[in-house]
C-alpha cells in the first residue's frame, strides 16, 4: 500500500474500526490466558493482528471463544478514551509487561513509536483505555464500541512472528482478525479469500506441473517443469518483440563477477544484506550477481559513445540471486533465484522524459495483452534521514531527479500516488502496483532513475558541444522476474491461460485405439502449424480423458472418433464448456493460429 493511500487509510472509520478490534481482541485473550504478556496490535490492510507472548500453546478453535468474548465487549458500548502520560506514569501503568517498557523506552529516546516504528523525533506518549483494557497507543480508535458492527468482525488465523520481526528475538504468537463496515461486506472478502486459496499459484503450479521446489537444490530455487518452461519462453518471446519494435538492443552477461565491480556501483554498502557470501578463488572474491546493472554499464563503456548514438536500450533477460530471508520466501513471488526482464536506457537529459513515458507506455501495452485493468503508478521518494546511508548522499540531485520523474507522469498523464521513503539507493522510481482478476494487488514491475551510478563508472558521451557529459540512466522491468510474473499470472487466470500461453494449447482426445493412428497424425499435422498439441492414447475411456485435459486446463480437446476419421474432420470441445461436432481440422488451425499470433484473451 502506497504511503498516500496509506495516510487515507489511517484517516478513515474503517482503520478506526480495525484498530479498535485489535485493543478489544488484546482484552479478551488476557482474559483468558492471565499472565499473557503483549506487545503491539496494529490495524493493517484488511484487518488487524496483536502480537502475544502467552502462556501456553493456542489452537484454530480457540478463537471461537474469543471472537465470542469480543462481541460481548463491543455490545458494552464502551467508549475509548486517550490520555497523555509522562514515562515514568507509562511504566508504572504497564510495570509488569516487559514489551511495554521496551516500547516506553524507544518513545522516551525518540527511537520508535508505541508500534515499533522508527521515528525522526521525541513524540508525546499516550494510553487509550476501553473497559478494563489499557494499552500504550498513539491511536486512531473509535470514539465508542456501538460503532463497531460485531457481525462484521472476524478473527481468522494464528501465526508465530518474532519480536520486532527480528529472528534473534522471541518467537510470539499473532493472532490475524479482520473487520469491515457490515456482514455483507465480511461475506465479500471471505468469499474473495476463498477464490484466492483456490487460485494460489503455489497450488496451481503443482497441480499443472509449472514448477516445483526441492530441498535437495535449496530453498527459494525454482525448477522449471516442461510446461513452465513453455511459459517462460513465450513471455520471454513477447518481451523480445516489444523491445525490439521500441529499439533494444539485446545483451547477455555472467552469472557472477568480481567484487571490485560491485564496490564501485556502490551495491556492496547499500545491498550486502541481499547479495550471497562472495567466493574466494585465486585469491579474487566473486559473487554471483544480484542484478545486472553494473555490467550493463560496463557493456556501454566498450567504447566511446556521442550523443548521436543516445539513446542506446540494453535488454536482456538475465538470471540474478538474492538471498532473501527464509521467512521471506513465498512460492515464486518471493524467492532467491530469478530471471528478470531487466533493460538500462542510456540517454541525455533532453531525452530523459521521452524515454521515461515509453516504458510507462510499453507497461500499459503489456496490461492490455494480460487483461490487467486496475493498476497504481506509485513513485517512490528518498528520504532525508536515509541520505549517506539508505540512499546516496546528494540532496540536490534527488530533488532535482525527483521532479523530473513528477513532470514526466504530469505531462504523460500518467496517474500516480507517491511514497516517501522508498526509492531505491541510487534514485527515485516509478513501481506499479496491479490487482488481479479478483481483486487481489501485486507489486510487479519497475521504472527506476539513476542518477548516481553512471559517474561511477566515468560512462560519458561526446555532446553537441564537444563536451563530455554523463548520460541518465533508466532501469526498467516491465514483466518484473519470469517468478513473479508466471506466479501472478496463475492467479490472475486461475490457471486457465489464453492459447497463446497455455503451455499445451491442443489435446487430441480418440474415442478408441482403433483412431489412435488418426490422432497421431492430427498431433504432427498441428505441430508443423506451430500449435502445441498431444494425443492421449491411454486406455481410459473417453470422458475420462476429457476429464483428464480438463483438470490441466487445456483449451482446446478434438475429440476422433470413427466417423471423423472417415470425414477427415474433428469434434471440438473447447475449455469454456462449448462444442462444435464435425468440423474440418484446416478450419480449426486457422481459427487457433488467430487468436494464438493476436495473443487474444479469447477462445
Amino acid at each position: 500500500m502506497s504511503e498516500k493511500i496509506a495516510e487515507r487509510y489511517e484517516d478513515s472509520l474503517l482503520y478506526r474500526i480495525r484498530h479498535s478490534c485489535a485493543h478489544i481482541m488484546a482484552q479478551a485473550v488476557l482474559e483468558f490466558y492471565p499472565g499473557t504478556k503483549y506487545t503491539i496490535g496494529p490495524a493493517i490492510e484488511n484487518g488487524f493482528y496483536y502480537d502475544f507472548d502467552l502462556p501456553q500453546p493456542i489452537t484454530q478453535e480457540d478463537l471461537e471463544k474469543i471472537e465470542k468474548r469480543m462481541r460481548q465487549i463491543i455490545a458494552g458500548n464502551h467508549n475509548f478514551i486517550r490520555k497523555v502520560v509522562t514515562a515514568e506514569e507509562a511504566r508504572q501503568i504497564f510495570k509488569d509487561q516487559p514489551y511495554k517498557l521496551e516500547l516506553i523506552d524507544g518513545l522516551e529516546q525518540g527511537a520508535f513509536d508505541e508500534d515499533g516504528n522508527p521515528l525522526t523525533e521525541k513524540p508525546e506518549i499516550s494510553i487509550y483505555q476501553h473497559d478494563t483494557f489499557i494499552d500504550l497507543c498513539r491511536g486512531p480508535h473509535v470514539e465508542n464500541t456501538r460503532q463497531i458492527n460485531p457481525a462484521a468482525v472476524k478473527l481468522m488465523s494464528i501465526a508465530g512472528a518474532y519480536w520486532r520481526g527480528d529472528e534473534k528475538n522471541k518467537m510470539l504468537t499473532r493472532i490475524y482478525g479482520t473487520a469491515w463496515h457490515t456482514p455483507e461486506e465480511l461475506q465479500a472478502y471471505l468469499k474473495m479469500l476463498e477464490e484466492a486459496k483456490a487460485r494460489d499459484h503455489r497450488k496451481l503450479g503443482k497441480e499443472l506441473e509449472i514448477f516445483i521446489f526441492e530441498d535437495e537444490v535449496g530453498p527459494g530455487l525454482p525448477l522449471w517443469l516442461p510446461r513452465g518452461g513453455v511459459i517462460i519462453e513465450e513471455l520471454e518471446k513477447l518481451a523480445k518483440e516489444m523491445e525490439e519494435q521500441a529499439g533494444y538492443l539485446r545483451v547477455r552477461t555472467p552469472h557472477l563477477t568480481k567484487e571490485d565491480l560491485f564496490l564501485r556501483s556502490g551495491h556492496l554498502p547499500y545491498y550486502a544484506e541481499s547479495m550471497y557470501p562472495p567466493m574466494e578463488i585465486e585469491g579474487v572474491r566473486y559473487y554471483v550477481k544480484p542484478m545486472n546493472c553494473p555490467m550493463h554499464h560496463k557493456i556501454y563503456a566498450s567504447k566511446p559513445r556521442s550523443y548521436r548514438d543516445l539513446p542506446i536500450r540494453l535488454a536482456e533477460y538475465g538470471t540474478c540471486y538474492r538471498y532473501e530471508k527464509s521467512g521471506e520466501l513465498f512460492g515464486l513471488m518471493r524467492v532467491r533465484s530469478m530471471q528478470m526482464n531487466d533493460a538500462h536506457i542510456y540517454c541525455t537529459e533532453e531525452q530523459f522524459e521521452q524515454e521515461f513515458l515509453g516504458v510507462i507506455e510499453l507497461y500499459k501495452k503489456y496490461f492490455e495483452i494480460f487483461g490487467i485493468q486496475k493498476y497504481v503508478m506509485r513513485l517512490s521518494l528518498h528520504g532525508k534521514a536515509g541520505l549517506g546511508k539508505k540512499y546516496v548522499d546528494n540532496e540536490r540531485l534527488w530533488l532535482k531527479t525527483e521532479e523530473m520523474v513528477r513532470r514526466a507522469l504530469h505531462n504523460g498523464g500518467i496517474p500516480f500516488v507517491e511514497a516517501e521513503d522508498e526509492a531505491a539507493f541510487y534514485g527515485p522510481k516509478v513501481d506499479v502496483q496491479i490487482w488481479s482478476a479478483i481483486g487481489r494487488e501485486f507489486t510487479l514491475a519497475t521504472n527506476q532513475v539513476d542518477f548516481a551510478v553512471p559517474a561511477r563508472f566515468d560512462l560519458k558521451y561526446m555532446s553537441k558541444d564537444g563536451v563530455e557529459e554523463t548520460p541518465l540512466c533508466i532501469h526498467r522491468a516491465p514483466l518484473s522476474t519470469h517468478e513473479r510474473m508466471v506466479g501472478f499470472l496463475l492467479e490472475h487466470y486461475a490457471g486457465n491461460f489464453p492459447v497463446w500461453l497455455s503451455p499445451e494449447q491442443t489435446r487430441v482426445i480418440p474415442i478408441t485405439d482403433k483412431q489412435n493412428e488418426y490422432a497421431e497424425q492430427i498431433v504432427r499435422h498441428l505441430r508443423a502449424e506451430g500449435i502445441r498439441a498431444s494425443a492421449d492414447l491411454s486406455a481410459q475411456r473417453m470422458n475420462a480423458k476429457i476429464r483428464e485435459a480438463q483438470l490441466m486446463k487445456v483449451p482446446y480437446m478434438l475429440i476422433v472418433g470413427e466417423n471423423e476419421a472417415q470425414a477427415g474432420t474433428v469434434s471440438l470441445r473447447v475449455r469454456d464448456g462449448s462444442r462444435q461436432d464435425n468440423i474440418r481440422l484446416g478450419d480449426f488451425i486457422a481459427r487457433a493460429k488467430d487468436r494464438i499470433a493476436h495473443r487474444s484473451p479469447e477462445l
